[in-house]
């Protein structure tokens, strides 16, 4: 990769046709409010075609790959925390139900090339794995001009311009010499993921986010390396179990996103048999359980919702992630129901601006997360990421965005 500037922003993606050649932006800067309600929706035909990005799962080549002075797109594993300093904390971690640390879903780079204050650019996802709480959230979300609602989704964007404390201004050159200009925060030793504010009060070593952390630590191995650790005169690094390997097990397998462009899948190219080899489909969930839905939704408003978000779908089946920040665009919505309208998206936390559409995550992120098809676990139709149209400059480093969860019929029902 040229080491110019102007290449910086293709380290958003990697190629899936190429890999030598240089990977485009993502998206383009926003220029006027961006809609994505269900209200907005006749007006589709009309509207010029956006494109749109599409974004696919691949095991990274090298772990190295993925560290956060590489700016990745990422899914699963531990978050590359653009900034690695001030990270969320309090109740912004953790899920507005349970109370649980949240967990690791997804980042996406995403610069916006005529914001000087968002030369580098990434929005993280996070999600408790408790399905009973996606269930409370789907209702809680139509609550939010009540007040501060309950979430257990949640996303953060960061953002910095080129001349930062943490970056070289120059891209990096990705022979091994790439290195950050500061260390990060130390993080919880058992998920990796949010800030270790708690220490061991034995070995004074380890780091927690919460004590349900620590406790789970201490039972995993931490009560032997810990009296290791007291009793040796050194505290050796081999005792206690760098931070990103004991994790690895309660964390969701890792991958990179790697994109292309929806106008590339020829719509023509799938047949009738293959339309209905449906994205959403995981290990244990039949072509029969399909049907009965599409049964459920005959004759129903529905329907036509249902078949649209199921033609586009399949055209790249393996799609986990829709991005598109074009002022027009919207979101790909599987039901007609429970669409937010424009004036059920909130305002900016921040700058008090409007949001725009910017991202969905799709049903088959669950099958790469090896997530099972049991009654209680986690599922979804989708899930739509509104951002702040202007990517607005407060003095907060990571900042809250609003998140839509889009539910399956039968789940709405689960007791």
């Amino acid at each position: 990769m040229e080491s110019n500037a102007d290449k910086l922003r293709g380290l958003t993606i990697t190629s899936l046709d190429e890999e030598d050649d240089e990977p485009e932006l993502p998206h383009q800067p926003p220029s006027a409010s961006g809609g994505g309600g269900a209200d907005d929706e006749d007006d589709d035909e009309e509207e010029e075609e956006v494109e749109v990005t599409l974004g696919f799962l691949e095991k990274p080549k090298s772990p190295g790959l993925l560290l956060r002075h590489l700016f990745p797109s990422k899914a699963g594993g531990i978050p590359a925390w653009l900034d690695p300093v001030n990270l969320p904390s309090g109740n912004s971690r953790c899920c507005g139900f349970c109370s649980e640390p949240l967990q690791f879903v997804l980042q996406i780079y995403a610069p916006i090339e005529e914001n000087a204050a968002a030369f580098h650019r990434t929005l993280f996802m996070f999600m408790c794995p408790s399905m009973a709480c996606l269930l409370r959230d789907q209702h809680e979300q139509w609550k939010h001009r009540q007040g501060n609602s309950c979430r257990s989704v949640k996303v953060f964007r960061c953002q910095m311009p080129r001349s930062n404390a943490f970056y070289s201004s120059e891209p990096p050159k990705h022979n091994g010499s790439d290195k950050p200009l500061c260390l990060g925060a130390p993080v919880c030793h058992w998920c990796g993921t949010w800030k270790g504010d708690k220490i061991c009060g034995s070995c004074k070593k380890a780091r927690y986010c919460s004590e349900k952390h620590q406790t789970l630590h201490w039972r995993s191995g931490h009560k032997s390396d810990c009296l290791q650790l007291i009793s040796s005169s050194e505290a050796s690094s081999s005792v206690l179990p760098a931070v990103g390997k004991v994790p690895a097990s309660k964390s969701w397998p890792e991958y990179e996103i790697a994109i292309d462009y929806e106008g590339a899948f020829d719509s023509d190219s799938n047949d009738e048999s293959n339309s209905k080899s449906l994205v959403m489909q995981r290990p244990g969930k039949p072509d029969d359980m399909i049907q009965s839905w599409m049964d459920q939704f005959e004759a129903d408003a529905d329907n036509k919702c249902w078949a649209s978000f199921q033609e586009r779908v399949s055209r790249a089946p393996k799609q986990v992630l829709r991005y598109c920040r074009e002022s027009n665009a919207k979101p790909l919505w599987a039901l007609s129901a429970g669409c937010p309208s424009t004036a059920d998206i909130p305002s900016c936390n921040y700058c008090k601006g409007p949001m725009c559409y910017e991202f969905q995550i799709m049903p088959q992120l669950l099958y790469y997360f090896g997530v099972k098809n049991e009654p209680d676990s986690l599922d979804w139709a989708t899930i739509v990421v509104y951002t702040c149209q202007g990517s607005c400059n407060q003095n907060v480093s990571y900042k809250e965005e609003f998140a839509w969860v889009q539910l399956y019929p039968t789940a709405t029902t689960r007791p």
